[in-house]
């Protein structure tokens, strides 16, 4: 069932917020300038808004971090009240060499418990971010790990069970990336060539305040607003020169899958993804990225004119009963100087070695399909809403481990989400995977999954293996659907390495 379908009945249906407290139907009839429509399709604006540049730091120094609110503009000429790690929304981007130690403290001003997950990092179990790791208001942890993974794009965010969706929305999230020294050797673009780009909706009123109280078709659907954010800025432009550039790219919204493409058909030259650099440049004119994904791309504008405008924008797609429906324009890139580039684009990249089916000792199986999502919708209480979205037929329980795996040993798992109809990206913690295979919907590997990942996007009628070998990293991790608020209710495991 659509959105749209489902607040046709809305009036004979009873909706709740996940959380408790009033719903977003009635709140919205409590503001002006936004209506219930505007909530369901993209806005964009005249792309005069100029793109935050997010300051980088030194991981390599102990860092200070406080999750606390802010006021900022999103929007051009209003203020919103947003969380960040800092004095603004989101955070710094740190940045650390492979081998480095990091030493991050953070204090939590917020009125409610928080932590931090560092998604796509390989840490020790009590530095994860399992949401039963709770911070509580007015108390600080010290998050201390050594860096020991290849050059990637990461990031962190939030990870209090029920309260990820609602703290990652308004404004919890930042970029964490590891540079090593093969990388290096690859010379590729740097400083204002290297753009760190976190992809975000917001559903925003016409006063600036930044709304979050799901009803229930939202935890069904996932939590989805109208105004694109690029960097913690709406209807954003850069400019640019005649050079190449990497992007990198983070999908960081709670449930919305960007299909990304160039306005003026210019390729993206796909260098990496989440777990580190591909084996081999994967030259491709569109990106299907969902939720936790990242991508670091190359982009030649060499060819341009002074005067060029074009955009990155999101197409259409086939993405089930929820969304893919639209197309529309993320942000404006403005071609302002002519310069002369001297840098190639590499073939080859980064070592990668395939790991051999021939190698797992198991294969496991998890119904991710969720069809009963819909009746439940419209007959649920509030305690059901914890319980809306399972894996395997069970939802999260903070105490019981789900699966047990040994260190070293090497499996495959498979997410079937063959007979659903919304899809799911699927997040593992404490571990990197390759894509094995995946059969129905797509019917093939990506091209930017032919790398490292940590999170994979299995689409209605998909059934994708992912295949990994587990690191020497005891403890308890979990495995979850990335769009935040499956999460929060319910669609999340835990796993045991011994």
């Amino acid at each position: 069932m659509r959105r749209r379908n489902f607040l046709k009945l809305s009036g004979s249906a009873t909706l709740f917020t996940l959380y408790g407290g009033i719903g977003w139907f009635l709140e919205s009839c409590k503001k002006k300038g936004m209506d219930m429509a505007k909530s369901i399709s993209v806005v964009t604006g005249n792309f005069d808004n100029p793109l935050r540049i997010l300051p980088i730091i030194n991981g390599a120094s102990p860092i200070n971090f406080t999750s606390k609110r802010n006021n900022t503009s999103l929007i051009k000429g209003k203020t919103s009240t947003v969380l960040g790690y800092a004095d603004d929304i989101l955070a710094p981007v740190i940045r650390v060499n492979n081998g480095q130690t990091v030493s991050i403290n953070l204090q939590n001003e917020l009125e409610e418990i928080t932590n931090v997950h560092w998604h796509g990092l390989i840490v020790p179990e009590n530095m994860d971010g399992h949401p039963q790791n709770k911070i509580a208001p007015g108390s600080s942890f010290n998050f201390k790990f050594t860096i020991n993974q290849k050059a990637s794009t990461n990031w962190f965010h939030p990870h209090s069970h029920m309260l990820t969706g609602k703290q990652v929305f308004k404004g919890l999230a930042g970029m964490f990336i590891v540079n090593d020294a093969e990388e290096a050797a690859l010379n590729l673009p740097t400083g204002e060539f290297e753009i760190p780009l976190i992809i975000q909706d917001k559903r925003i009123y016409s006063d600036g305040s930044i709304n979050y109280s799901p009803e229930s078709m939202d935890v069904m659907s996932g939590y989805f607003g109208q105004y694109i954010c690029v960097n913690g800025s709406w209807s954003a432009y850069h400019n640019i020169q005649t050079k190449i550039y990497r992007l990198r790219l983070l999908n960081a919204s709670n449930a919305r899958v960007y299909n990304l493409s160039l306005s003026n058909g210019i390729n993206f030259n796909v260098i990496g993804s989440d777990g580190g650099l591909l084996g081999s440049t994967q030259t491709v004119n569109n990106l299907l990225l969902s939720p936790g994904e990242r991508l670091d791309v190359l982009v030649n504008f060499s060819s341009l004119s002074v005067g060029a405008e074009f955009y990155l924008q999101s197409n259409l797609f086939n993405g089930g009963e929820s969304q893919g429906s639209e197309t529309f324009k993320i942000m404006k890139f403005n071609v302002t100087q002519k310069v002369t580039e001297t840098f190639s684009i590499p073939t080859a990249l980064a070592t990668f070695s395939p790991i051999s089916s021939s190698l797992s000792i198991k294969t496991r199986t998890f119904d991710i399909a969720n069809n009963s999502g819909a009746h439940t919708a419209m007959n649920m209480n509030m305690g059901s809403m914890s319980s809306m979205h399972k894996i395997g037929g069970k939802s999260f329980n903070m105490d019981r481990i789900d699966e047990t795996v040994n260190a070293g040993t090497t499996e495959v798992w498979e997410f079937d989400n063959s007979n659903g109809t919304d899809l799911h990206p699927m997040h593992l913690h404490g571990v990197h995977f390759q894509v094995y295979s995946r059969v129905g919907g797509r019917g093939a590997i990506q091209p930017h999954e032919t790398g490292w990942k940590d999170t994979v996007l299995c689409m209605p009628g998909e059934k994708v293996q992912i295949i990994m070998t587990f690191p020497n990293n005891p403890g308890k991790f979990v495995f979850h659907c990335h769009n935040l608020e499956h999460a929060d209710s319910g669609m999340m495991l835990n796993y045991k390495i011994i």
